[in-house]
């Protein structure tokens, strides 16, 4: 099992680690700040710094999968090809620092906040999402025509109210107590805990956004900057797209 650190603090770039599995599925780790790849957001990228001072580039990260091809609680990290000198070197127990791409994922984690924020401008289902470091898009379950220049608008008063975020929890019961506050009609938040980790977006009075959600965020709207639509599709008679870029 390894421990997800970026769930705690999305700011941390780097921690020490130790090596308890390589496989074909990638190097797993016994505690990581690398997010893998769900919910929408691409992996992280980033290196592995061994204990010789070389880095081992990781160009994805994924969860681990079992011998049936079910989710484990393993988070492996993929080294880029033309390593294998250094990759016949490390064997588990090695200590290692894992150290994302800072830069790589701030990108993400504002997108990821803005999507938060279209949720709230548009109050429709989610029937799709994508968040990669150079946009992002949400297909909302509607017929209704969308405006382009008015959600980022809203985008941009929200951004300038900076609202804080704050990562919390609630239990299964809770949920199942208010299940409108799942947005997305594909995928379901992960339980087996008890408690399912959850994103605020707003003080009380204030309230932009409470979902369900296992992703990376930036700490208040603020952070997010100059974030547009670019684009607005009509992706099939129910689904509206829209399309998340950074302002140039």
């Amino acid at each position: 099992m390894t421990q997800d650190l970026f769930r705690q603090d999305a700011y941390l770039r780097e921690c020490s680690a130790s090596v308890t599995a390589i496989s074909g599925q990638g190097i797993v780790l016994d505690r990581t700040v690398f997010y893998p790849l769900g919910g929408g957001q691409a992996g992280d990228a980033g290196v592995l710094v061994l204990a010789d001072g070389r880095e081992l580039a990781i160009v994805d990260t994924r969860k681990g999968k079992d011998a049936d091809g079910a989710f484990t609680s393993d988070i492996c990290h993929l080294p880029a090809p033309g390593q294998e000198d250094a990759l016949s070197k490390l064997k588990s127990g090695d200590a290692v620092t894992a150290r994302i791409d800072w830069a790589r994922r701030h990108r993400l984690m504002r997108f990821h906040t803005t999507t938060h924020l279209l949720c709230h401008l548009v109050p429709q289902l989610v029937n799709g999402c994508s968040i990669t470091p150079d946009y992002a898009r949400l297909d909302f379950n509607m017929t209704e025509p969308l405006d382009k220049d008015a959600l980022s608008a809203g985008i941009a008063r929200l951004v300038a109210g900076a609202h804080p975020l704050v990562v919390g929890s609630i239990t299964d019961e809770e949920l199942d107590a208010n299940p409108a506050l799942v947005k997305s009609m594909s995928v379901q938040p992960p339980r087996g805990t008890g408690r399912i980790r959850t994103i605020r977006i707003g003080a009380a009075e204030t309230l932009i956004d409470f979902q369900p959600c296992g992703g990376t965020h930036v700490a208040n709207t603020a952070e997010i900057g100059q974030v547009i639509v670019t684009k607005i599709e009509k992706k099939s008679a129910a689904t509206r797209r829209v399309v998340l870029g950074f302002a140039s």
